[in-house]
């Protein structure tokens, strides 16, 4: 790639998320080719030819981690353009934000050495990630907490059917606080369209049944559920 200032490269960076052993975790991959080699970064690529930057992002979620975006939310989060982020030259990259319930083990491929699903607090600390991915997880967490307040997103980590515990987990743990089970319960069952009922149960060893629920139609939490005015 050459330095000259005047040519401007794009790029695609992608934050996934997903929660696994009751941690919020990040996708990262560990880089095969300078710069940076053998650092961990966010999974991402050139955009190439003809592609939209919706394709290229598809395309190295597949190339870089082999999973499906197709199961994943997927949303652009912003674009970056600090002329120094990238010390090949000027590059320009468009973050992604993509969310999915439990996903698989990734598996490297193209130029990333290994893949892994790193907990959040450790992807933060200092000087873990190159680049400017630091910065760019640390927007992509504040989005994701931000659409749980406003949206039904939350749902999306959850695989069906599920119960409300398992619901308020998700939200416990992409907010990092401790959330009363009986106010969560009371406001999330009266938020319109966000939960449908199957009707069935899940038996636990202790206490009563839990009652299964599924993904309703509702995108928007009405009324939203404030995690300044919700933690226990």
């Amino acid at each position: 790639m050459t330095s000259d200032p005047a040519v401007v490269s794009l790029t695609v960076d992608l934050v996934i998320f997903t929660v696994r052993g009751d941690e919020l975790r990040v996708l990262l991959v560990e880089r095969g080719n300078e710069p940076y080699r053998g650092r961990l970064a966010l999974p991402g690529g050139y955009l190439r030819g003809r592609e939209t930057l919706d394709q290229a992002a598809l395309r190295e979620l597949r190339e870089e981690t082999n999973l499906d975006g197709s199961r994943l939310h997927l949303e652009q989060l912003r674009t970056y353009s600090d002329p120094d982020r990238d010390p090949r030259g000027r590059v320009v990259t468009s973050a992604y934000l993509a969310l999915g319930a439990d996903l698989p083990a990734p598996v490297a491929g193209t130029d990333a050495r290994e893949a892994y699903w790193v907990p959040v607090c450790e992807a933060l600390g200092e000087g873990t990630l190159a680049f400017d991915h630091g910065a760019i997880l640390r927007d992509g967490l504040e989005r994701a907490r931000s659409k749980l307040e406003y949206t039904s997103i939350a749902t999306v980590f959850c695989a069906e059917p599920f119960t409300i515990s398992e619901l308020r987990r998700v939200y416990e743990v992409i907010w990092g606080i401790s959330l009363d089970p009986s106010n969560f319960r009371r406001k999330l069952t009266r938020a319109e369209g966000l939960l449908e009922s199957t009707g069935d149960f899940r038996m636990a060893a202790t206490g009563r049944p839990a009652a299964l629920y599924r993904r309703g139609p509702a995108a928007l939490l009405m009324p939203p559920f404030l995690r300044a005015l919700d933690a226990a």
